[in-house]
């Protein structure tokens, strides 16, 4: 069994385009992944409210939603399917939240399908996403490897950032050493 390497799984973590993103889907993505294994992976980009509110499309949801209350494009997969994200703060069980369900951490997905009312007063920064980013077995670390992307720990903040379209920036900069300074690059690099 030597020289086989045991994948680790990258559930929980941040991917963060690279300035050489070319994919105009990812161009200054903060991707959440909230699956990676052998199958592949499948996350959501944190960073890309669209002008449609909550209450338009999951009424019911609307109030619990965090600022701002938009649905997020999550990815190019599946557009026409929700999904949601919340943390849920101190030290809940795993099964301690009817209608939510630990991905990493104190973040979690939350059932669209519940009644809205067991959540209320447990859940903080409810984000709705349509549509998802997914990658085959393998596509991802083949990205990695290319410098497609910074892979980077999420703090639970990320999940409900009030700014989302300075999330880019606000990752790199609580980045150590010389990744920090990729959150100076312009968003156009024909002007450095």
């Amino acid at each position: 069994m030597s020289g086989m390497t045991v994948p680790v799984s990258l559930t929980g973590r941040l991917l963060v385009a690279t300035p050489a993103m070319t994919d105009p889907n990812f161009d200054r993505a903060v991707v959440l992944l909230l699956d990676h294994d052998t199958e592949g992976s499948l996350g959501v980009v944190l960073n890309r409210p669209t002008p449609v509110e909550v209450g338009a499309v999951l009424e019911s949801w609307a109030d619990l939603a965090g600022e701002p209350s938009v649905i997020f494009q999550g990815g190019p997969v599946g557009l026409d399917s929700a999904l949601a994200l919340a943390v849920v703060p101190g030290e809940q069980g795993e099964d301690e939240v009817l209608g939510w369900r630990r991905v990493h951490g104190a973040i979690g997905l939350v059932d669209l399908e519940a009644p809205p009312e067991l959540l209320v007063g447990e859940l903080g920064g409810l984000r709705v996403f349509a549509g998802y980013a997914g990658w085959a077995p393998g596509q991802l670390e083949d990205e990695l490897r290319q410098g497609a992307w910074f892979l980077v720990d999420s703090e639970p903040g990320d999940v409900s950032a009030p700014a989302p379209e300075r999330l880019w920036r606000a990752v790199l900069r609580r980045q150590r050493g010389e990744l920090a300074l990729v959150a100076t690059y312009a968003d156009d690099p024909s002007l450095n």
